[in-house]
């Protein structure tokens, strides 16, 4: 059985899915944009955006019950590959040894002019 998990902690989603979706024990996040909730605003810059993405994560984790030490891989989609080297110090901030397993690739345009977006899967 799947349960939909939603938090006000992250914004809404702009499309016709769920923030995320947990089955069995098992969290998928869908892709965060790096926006504010409340406001939809990103902030400047690839760290801003990388940390607002990863606490969008962090919330959404954390309404199912789990913690970033549950997420067990990403997916990062950098609109400019020569950001990897900051998205990546911004990045390791936000998770403990071992870290999730990851991958990362530059793609032509992502939602709302955004530089990052990051999915994830936990196990809770």
């Amino acid at each position: 059985m799947k349960r939909k998990i939603e938090s006000k902690g992250a914004p809404a989603a702009i499309g016709p899915y769920s923030q995320a979706i947990e089955v069995n024990g098992t969290l998928y996040i869908a892709g965060q944009l790096p926006l504010i909730p409340g406001t939809g605003e990103a902030p400047e810059g690839i760290t801003a955006q990388t940390k607002q993405s990863l606490m969008n994560i962090k919330a959404i984790v954390e309404e199912a019950g789990g913690s970033m030490e549950n997420i067990v891989k990403c997916a990062v989609y950098l609109k400019d590959f020569n950001d990897f080297a900051a998205m990546n110090e911004e990045y390791v901030k936000h998770f403990k040894e071992p870290y999730p397993a990851r991958l990362c690739f530059e793609v032509a345009r992502l939602p709302r002019d955004a530089k990052v977006e990051i999915d994830s899967t936990a196990v809770l």
